[in-house]
């Protein structure tokens, strides 16, 4: 008796362990791997075991800084109303489709300071006030069409800034997931007089992947009085046909968009 008290504590009760097959992966594509379920001390019934993509994201606060928070993304059950018996090992392979939008957590083998992406593990166990749970960090390298516009960005005199996940949509896009992810390049020489900061998001889908720039230009004249001020933010958006993708000059096409929101237009600009 005493004995299935503490696995109801998570004393001597089953534990898990995810493990991903194939840690690299792209959007769109399916993320393989297995959960390994080791029985306790005791027999215990299996509520629910299943895998959740998440991601770490930044929500925004009344308080101004934004909060950091877990979210899910995509779910799959696995298993559910069965026993596991004391010493038991259960080996379960999964397979989930990642969205096309997933964020991208690493270039080239290299992590993206700034983005977690991952696979949670939750088993809920019957009577038990304890919830097992087990994460797994994904490598989600960028498609071909988002590979060639970071590189174009690095070709124009761009470097890598930051990255970062945000709740909340981009107006005048199509976007299926609640966040969305900014990667942030500080400007060339060229426009470094001109911008702050540029930001390039991804909005994938089989066919075609949305671009979205956000420039941060400086103000040579507050409104509000005075010389500089926050900056002003631009927002543009182009397509990148995936079956077209070497026919376009992209750096050409980048250098073009950035020199016409370089340009003055007024006082306040």
């Amino acid at each position: 008796m005493f004995q299935k008290v503490l696995a109801s504590f998570g004393s001597g009760g089953a534990r898990l362990d995810a493990r991903l097959t194939e840690r690299a992966v792209q959007p769109g594509r399916p993320l393989r791997g297995e959960v390994l379920l080791f029985g306790g001390e005791v027999d215990q019934e299996i509520n629910a075991l299943g895998i959740r993509l998440i991601a770490r994201v930044e929500i925004p606060s009344d308080r101004g800084e934004p909060e950091i928070g877990d979210l899910g993304f995509g779910d799959q059950h696995l298993a559910g109303n069965e026993v596991i018996r004391p010493g038991q090992q259960v080996r379960l392979p999964f397979e989930i489709a990642l969205p096309w939008e997933t964020p991208i957590s690493s270039v080239f083998g290299k992590p993206l300071a700034g983005i977690a992406v991952g696979v949670q593990t939750s088993l809920d166990l019957a009577g038990s006030v304890s919830d097992p749970r087990d994460v797994d960090a994904a490598s989600v390298e960028p498609l071909p069409a988002q590979k060639r516009i970071l590189d174009a960005m690095s070709r124009i005199g761009f470097t890598f800034a930051g990255a970062a996940l945000e709740k909340g949509r981009i107006n005048g896009v199509t976007q299926q997931l609640p966040f969305f992810q900014e990667i942030r390049f500080s400007p060339s020489p060229r426009f470094a007089p001109v911008f702050d900061s540029v930001a390039v998001t991804f909005l994938s889908n089989p066919t075609e992947t949305t671009v979205v720039l956000e420039v941060v230009k400086r103000v040579r004249v507050s409104k509000t009085g005075g010389f500089g001020g926050r900056g002003q933010e631009f927002l543009g958006s182009f397509k990148v046909d995936h079956a077209n993708l070497e026919r376009v000059p992209w750096e050409k096409q980048l250098e073009g968009w950035l020199h016409e929101v370089a340009k003055a237009r007024g006082i306040f600009d």
